[in-house]
């Protein structure tokens, strides 16, 4: 009868480790890059290297390795790359600061364009003979209007 009563706590619990587990490997998944997409994690992405991943993740989970040393197992073979957020070091430096610096280069290069307009000179005036033949081909220049709006 202890047996029986042991078994059947045994199989009752069992889907209860195995739900953990996937809850396990679900966040694990959620840390880490697809290598292959680079802008989704291993659980969003459908690439066939992500699916390889997923299931080394999975076994490592099952053989009941550390989230710690899953991660570290990744970093190892693959680079602080395979992580969704690398730690910042010397070797990540530019991931987390390049997109500050671009932004900044940017900023920069638009500055310098308005500053370079403002101070570019007005178009000269058209020399008399010019303007007549502009005139000749286009017609005679429209007058400016008037701050109401109407034509002086």
């Amino acid at each position: 009868m202890r047996v029986f009563i042991f078994t059947v706590l045994v199989l009752f619990s069992l889907p209860g480790i195995s739900n953990d587990n996937a809850q396990r490997v679900r966040q694990l998944e959620e840390k880490l890059r697809c290598l292959v997409c680079q802008n989704q994690s291993l659980a969003d992405s459908s690439a066939e290297l992500a699916g390889d991943l997923r299931r080394e993740v999975r076994e490592q989970v099952n053989a009941g390795r550390s989230d710690e040393q899953i991660m570290a197992y990744l970093v190892q073979r693959y680079g602080d790359f395979v992580l969704y957020e690398p730690p910042f070091k010397p070797t990540t430096a530019l991931l987390w600061v390049g997109p500050f610096v671009l932004l900044a280069v940017a900023v920069l290069v638009l500055v310098a364009t308005l500053r370079r307009r403002r101070r570019a000179p007005e178009e000269p005036a058209l020399a008399p003979d010019d303007k007549r033949l502009v005139e000749r081909v286009l017609g005679p220049a429209a007058p400016p209007a008037g701050r109401d709006g109407s034509a002086r």
